[in-house]
């Protein structure tokens, strides 16, 4: 999920494994697609806006494909905010804990059509090769005009190749988003790639209504696009597909089957659209000068900018003014490694300093509390942060 490459909180890593953005914007990048929620929104149809909230879901996760840069991790009360006036929403996000490293966000469309917030504490496991990150916490998404709340939580991210070779970076598990007001429930597989990689990508699953009768199913990949078609259409073609899958299995003979950790081609790039199918999402391409620019999509090389009103404004905990990011920004490594080093010798010193007094951190924004619709502990937004009343705030840079 979402910029978990390498939360690696405990080891300092040199910096030239980031891309010049905090952990805090990469997951602000779930509200690249913020127009599905949008349409979402103008729905009649329980089982259509379940469609647009799955094809959002697989969207937030979209912008993971080839970003293999690590973001850097927020400081404890560092803060992120965007202002999307074209895309209709405001959002904010603070680093809530340090030990595990947790990041809270709160985002509300401007015609207070939506709510969108979450906490995200990456869990991590290394493999030898390759690190899995599955992403701890509850995506939470409150449409108001329909009195409806959504929740899931997002699929497992895994980055291949960490010590030699071409990083490369897969995305599995179920994702399961319930409608809280029907019992509709969309059960989303986000496929492994397989020993031939014929399932890489690959994200398939169904809409059904609270008696488990499916209603609609759903294909496509997380790097492209997501459909929707009829169930037993859908079931057909998987069959048949199955059958044809079968016959070349037989007609070639399988040699090495060692498992590699090399990026396997997939079979054909694009999604093969089954007929009667309807487009839910489809990708925004990517910038020309994207492989240049750590494989960002447009969305994320405006996340840094700073204008003098903005800088007028914001807090002067925004990440927009963390020095070792803004210096590899602007392409200077070394700084950007000596200032990285010391924020992080600042942030340490002032956590002894802490448990010296016995003084605890308060967070800023955000609060501990059971989330309002499936009762886990969650991190919800305290309010008051767009008063643009900011006083007592942390030194943390």
């Amino acid at each position: 999920m979402l910029g978990l490459l390498f939360e690696l909180s405990k080891i300092t890593m040199p910096v030239i494994f980031n891309e010049p953005l905090s952990f805090l914007q990469r997951l602000t990048e779930y509200m690249e697609h913020t127009y599905l929620i949008h349409k979402a929104s103008s729905l009649s149809s329980t089982t259509e806006r379940m469609q647009c909230v799955a094809a959002f879901a697989v969207s937030a996760v979209a912008s993971q494909w080839e970003r293999t840069g690590k973001p850097f991790n927020p400081l404890l009360g560092e803060t992120y905010e965007l202002i999307r006036d074209d895309l209709g929403f405001r959002l904010l996000s603070e680093q809530v804990s340090h030990h595990p490293p947790i990041s809270a966000f709160y985002a509300e469309g401007l015609n207070n059509d939506f709510v969108f917030h979450g906490s995200i504490y990456p869990k991590l496991k290394f493999w030898g090769k390759s690190v899995e990150a599955e992403p701890k916490g509850t995506m939470t998404l409150e449409l108001l005009e329909h009195n409806e709340a959504y929740t899931w939580t997002n699929p497992t991210c895994c980055v291949h190749n960490i010590i030699v070779g071409k990083l490369w970076i897969e995305q599995y598990g179920n994702v399961e988003i319930t409608n809280h007001k029907t019992g509709e429930k969309c059960v989303l597989s986000f496929k492994p790639c397989g020993l031939f990689g014929k399932e890489l990508h690959k994200v398939e699953g169904y809409i059904q209504d609270k008696s488990k009768k499916k209603l609609c199913a759903l294909y496509g990949k997380w790097t492209e696009c997501l459909y929707s078609v009829d169930p037993a259409t859908f079931e057909a073609y998987k069959k048949n597909d199955k059958k044809n899958t079968e016959e070349k299995k037989s007609s070639k003979q399988v040699g090495n089957t060692e498992e590699s950790d090399e990026m396997p081609l997939p079979d054909s790039e694009s999604v093969y659209v089954i007929p009667g199918s309807v487009l839910l999402w489809k990708i925004t391409p990517r910038p020309p000068n994207s492989a240049q620019m750590y494989n960002f999509t447009s969305f994320a090389m405006a996340l840094n900018e700073l204008d003098k009103e903005m800088e007028s404004v914001i807090p002067k905990t925004d990440c927009r003014l963390r020095p070792d990011i803004r210096a590899m920004e602007n392409g200077e490594i070394d700084l950007a490694s000596e200032e990285k080093k010391r924020l992080e010798e600042k942030q340490r010193t002032a956590r002894k300093n802490r448990s010296k007094s016995e003084e605890d951190w308060k967070t800023r924004w955000f609060h501990q509390g059971p989330n309002p619709h499936t009762g886990t502990q969650d991190w919800l937004y305290s309010g008051n942060y767009w008063d643009r009343n900011y006083f007592n705030l942390p030194d943390i840079y």
